[in-house]
């Protein structure tokens, strides 16, 4: 399948948010993740990362990571670049206690307050994605 990183953004988001509404803590905190990954990967692209289209992955090894690597990898492609100064992330990485493999964990050392931070940033790249949209960048 090929890779649609807009669309998979949006609807891990969407999938978290009722997660999250339902105290399910810990797949919407992997969700919120896997979301803020693909929404900082659609705008990496926009910035000029490198993806084979042969293989449907990043040709970089750094850029085929989770948000715990990628929230501070997307400044490698935003900074330097006229069109990224208004793309800055406006949070210090809330994703550093964020791991893919949080998903094997028992759910009950998940609660909201654990989530809640990368709710937060989830939606901070929402909303940068957008203002891409509404900007005409993608």
């Amino acid at each position: 399948m090929q890779s649609d990183f807009l669309d998979a953004s949006e609807r891990h988001w969407q999938d978290a948010e009722q997660l999250f509404q339902s105290q399910r803590w810990a797949n919407a905190d992997h969700l919120f993740g896997i979301a803020a990954e693909c929404g900082l990967k659609k705008l990496m692209l926009v910035f000029g990362m490198p993806f084979d289209e042969s293989k449907d992955m990043p040709k970089r090894d750094k850029d085929k990571k989770h948000i715990n690597v990628i929230w501070a990898r997307y400044e490698t492609y935003r900074s330097g670049l006229h069109q990224g100064t208004a793309y800055g992330l406006e949070l210090a990485d809330p994703f550093q206690d964020w791991n893919a493999s949080q998903r094997y964990a028992n759910q009950n050392l998940f609660d909201q307050a654990r989530v809640e931070p990368h709710r937060k940033g989830a939606k901070s790249v929402r909303q940068l994605i957008r203002k891409a949209q509404l900007d005409g960048l993608i």
